[in-house]
């Protein structure tokens, strides 16, 4: 049984399908072969997890779409939610030429 949901093979998150806890690991398929991570915090049911290293000013990618920007390293295994991405569609403070708004 799977633990995590990965939609797209260009996601860079994938979402708990339960409550995750850290030292477990997690298992999601990319193009039907199985893959594995060890969770290092807590993960609640519905939440996001770094599958890959995110940079800060990284795009983060959920189902396929950008959902927003790394605002401080995310290292695989770790929860992703709103204290290290930020919203970046609609904000009329971030540069007219930026092509995710």
């Amino acid at each position: 049984m799977r633990e995590l949901l990965l939609i797209s093979q260009q996601d860079n998150v994938a979402t708990a399908l339960r409550d995750l806890s850290a030292g477990e690991d997690a298992r999601f398929f990319v193009q039907g072969e199985e893959q594995c991570i060890a969770i290092h915090e807590a993960i609640p049911f519905g939440h996001k997890v770094a599958i890959t290293d995110i940079s800060p000013g990284e795009l983060i990618v959920k189902y396929g779409e950008v959902i927003g920007r790394c605002t401080q390293a995310i290292a695989v295994g770790h929860h992703v939610h709103i204290h290290n991405v930020e919203g970046i569609r609609g904000r009329g403070d971030l540069s007219q030429g930026d092509e995710t708004n």
